[in-house]
């Protein structure tokens, strides 16, 4: 098991294969990092789909308001909303979009992030500086390696818990 440094900055993930940890980086992206500990904190991506996985570049998740596939999910719809929180300033650093790093989805406008994120499954260096990074996978890849591929996916994988190591 890796070593969970900072539990309160440590999110575990439980996907259908095993549980994945994310250390977020807290000190590069506070506001995200406080965001996905809050929606985690509410129970908020408790079952929300994978509504976008892309091979070879990423796995996308969180919509709280459309995503959730115990609360009239619509697979149309995944990926359109966000949370009830108002949404958040880009927090851009030249921290890389490397493999497993963690980045925030957003529309066209970069002020635009609120629950969304995505996990990278390869090197994707062109979203480096125009997608806040704010965390990143320390155990468990493989497991998001395995997450069901589509845009949509026609049976979409979930997030069945997200909570933040210091609470599990």
């Amino acid at each position: 098991m890796a070593e969970i440094k900072d539990p309160e900055n440590t999110i575990l993930l439980e996907l259908k294969g095993g549980t994945v940890t994310i250390e977020l980086l807290h000190e590069v992206a506070p506001l995200h990092c406080a965001r996905m500990k809050e929606l985690a904190r509410a129970g908020s991506y408790d079952n929300v789909a994978f509504h976008r996985v892309i091979d070879g570049f990423m796995a996308q998740t969180g919509d709280v308001e459309n995503g959730n596939m115990e609360n009239n999910f619509n697979l149309r719809r995944a990926g359109t909303g966000g949370s009830d929180k108002p949404d958040l300033p880009a927090e851009f650093s030249k921290l890389p979009h490397d493999r497993g790093t963690i980045g925030a989805a957003r529309s066209q406008n970069p002020n635009s992030a609120n629950s969304q994120f995505f996990i990278n499954f390869g090197d994707n260096n062109f979203l480096n500086g125009q997608y806040t990074v704010y965390g990143r996978v320390i155990e468990g890849m493989d497991h998001v390696d395995a997450i069901v591929r589509g845009e949509p996916p026609a049976e979409p994988d979930r997030m069945i818990s997200v909570k933040v190591a210091a609470d599990a």
